[in-house]
């Protein structure tokens, strides 16, 4: 068999889990936004404690903005416990009050954000998309190197 040695030795993506309890708006913001600028990498998904069934059309509008036209749907947590990821973050405080155990694969860590589905205004949706953008690239781009256990330090 000839080798290439110009051709790149292929790294398996890192996986991350983002919980929220909707997932209709962060969640799914974090997933779409890392699956866009770290899709390299990293795979995300999505999901929630209590799915809303839909995803927000102002996180969707959020989004679109930027780019990147999302075609998640809300799912239940369950769905994702047999699935080895590196990292599970709960972006809500709520769930990670409902799910202070993550009985699947993966460290976790909490980083919360507003619930931009409260004031129903697009620029609470951006604001939110925005910090998303920053803060949870900057912890995966931090992390993506750690192979620790427990949990994850995350100062910015």
């Amino acid at each position: 068999m000839d080798y290439d040695s110009s051709t790149e030795e292929l790294t398996p993506k890192k996986k991350v889990l983002f919980l929220c309890t909707g997932n209709s708006c962060r969640s799914q913001m974090a997933e779409a936004i890392v699956n866009v600028a770290l899709g390299d990498r990293w795979q995300a998904s999505s999901a929630g404690t209590q799915p809303a069934g839909y995803v927000h059309p102002l996180a969707l509008e959020a989004l679109a903005e930027m780019g990147i036209h999302h075609q998640g749907r809300s799912k239940l947590a369950d769905e994702f416990r047999q699935v080895d990821f590196d990292l599970v973050v709960t972006v809500c405080d709520s769930a990670a009050e409902e799910c202070p155990l993550w009985l699947g694969k993966g460290v976790r860590l909490h980083h919360s954000f507003p619930d931009p589905a409260q004031s129903g205004r697009i620029e609470d949706f951006r604001a939110v998309r925005d910090a998303i953008s920053y803060e949870i690239i900057a912890l995966l781009l931090k992390n993506e190197n750690t192979s620790q256990e427990g949990p994850i330090s995350f100062n910015l």
